[in-house]
Order: C-alpha cells, then sequence, then structure tokens
C-alpha cells in the first residue's frame, strides 16, 4: 500500500480549536492502526504546536484526502492550509 503524508499548517490563533480537539483527532488517527508510520504536531521553536504530520498508507491518493477533510482539526476548521504528498521511506 502507498504512503502518503499529509502536512497541515493551523490557521492564526487557532490554539483553543486544537485544545478542543485535540482528544478527538488523537482518537481519529489511531483508527489507522498498523497503517499510520508517524504522526505528530509541528512545532514552533517556542514549542508551540502550529501545524500536523502524518505518514500513512492509504489505498490511494484520493482515500489519503478522504482522511484528512475527516479529521476532527480539518472538521473544526483548524487548518489554514493541508498539503497531501506521496511518500516513500528510504531510511533507516
Amino acid at each position: 500500500m502507498p504512503l502518503f503524508a499529509i502536512y497541515a499548517i493551523d490557521r492564526p490563533g487557532a490554539s483553543a480549536i486544537r485544545a478542543a480537539n485535540r482528544d478527538a483527532h488523537l482518537a481519529y488517527s489511531r483508527q489507522l492502526g498498523d497503517r499510520l508510520l508517524i504522526g505528530g504536531p509541528m512545532l514552533a521553536e517556542d514549542g508551540t504546536m502550529t501545524g500536523s504530520l502524518i505518514i500513512a498508507e492509504f489505498d490511494d491518493l484520493a482515500a489519503a484526502e478522504s482522511h484528512a477533510a475527516n479529521d476532527p482539526y480539518a472538521r473544526a476548521d483548524l487548518f489554514e492550509n493541508v498539503r497531501i504528498a506521496a511518500w516513500r521511506k528510504v531510511l533507516p
């Protein structure tokens, strides 16, 4: 199954949206099970969460797009920008 990276940047000033939807987002992401390679927040220099990165196996780009669109963060309008790209693991 191909891997896709979902890279999402938070809208400015949306930290309350992130906090309010974090538990639902984590539960949603865990539903990927073994298909989830990595996932976690992007951080500013001060440690503030500024976005999200997920790399997971999906059947195709459409499935990755559907997953991203149905993420509780996306449904709560947290993200300013979402980019999805095919990804290939090389190292290690």
